[in-house]
């Protein structure tokens, strides 16, 4: 059975726990991370030297950074399923992938979601906080025209590349921030709301990771 390692209020560990399920793998995740601790002991360091989380052991076999277990996950048991047949279609993939570590995760997750519950309201530097979510919106509106005649980012059925991006949706659609107009996003996230493993392990009452007065 594979072991995943980390807190599950992580989002990088969220979408692999989302894949695991998506695919009906079976495993078992270990709480460390956060208030958990545990990444400090020479026995972690051996499995990632990073002293983060996620981390995935299959067999004899582990790997850590969470896009790369979403898409060795995908490729090794999504075949049909969360990895596109056509290479085309893989790249495509592979480029909303890359796209959304670099020009969304920093500013929403570091720059967006942190502020809003780890400072206290007193302490946030609001403008700063306001910019952060502005740009993130602008990102978000590359990707609209994207998803525009088809169900998914590169097409019908669902893919790495949508786990990789749409597991940042529910925190984005439930903070208290400005967003733009996103007609085609908003109705791709509608979809991935009804998938069962997205219930389960993205749409999180984030709240409850709140420190008192943010």
């Amino acid at each position: 059975m594979m072991k995943l390692w980390g807190r599950d209020t992580s989002v990088n560990v969220q979408k692999v726990l989302w894949v695991l399920d998506e695919l009906g793998l079976p495993y078992e995740r270990i709480d460390v991370g956060g208030p958990f601790g545990g990444l400090d002991t020479p026995e972690y360091a051996r499995l990632n030297p990073n002293r983060k989380i996620p981390v995935l052991e299959d067999g004899n076999f582990s790997i850590w950074e969470s896009g790369a277990i979403v898409r060795y996950l995908a490729e090794a048991y999504g075949a049909g399923k969360l990895w596109p047949a056509d290479v085309k279609s893989r790249a495509l993939a592979t480029q909303w992938c890359n796209w959304c570590q670099g020009s969304v995760y920093v500013d929403f997750i570091v720059n967006t979601f942190q502020p809003l519950i780890r400072v206290t309201a007193a302490e946030r530097d609001s403008g700063s906080l306001a910019a952060a979510a502005e740009r993130v919106g602008k990102a978000f509106q590359i990707l609209d025209p994207a998803l525009a005649g088809h169900d998914f980012i590169v097409g019908d059925e669902l893919s790495f590349a949508d786990i990789e991006i749409g597991a940042l949706m529910h925190r984005y659609f439930t903070l208290p921030i400005d967003r733009p107009a996103l007609p085609d996003v908003e109705a791709w996230y509608g979809r991935l709301k009804t998938r069962p493993a997205y219930q389960k392990h993205i749409m999180q009452d984030w709240t409850t990771m709140k420190i008192p007065g943010a």
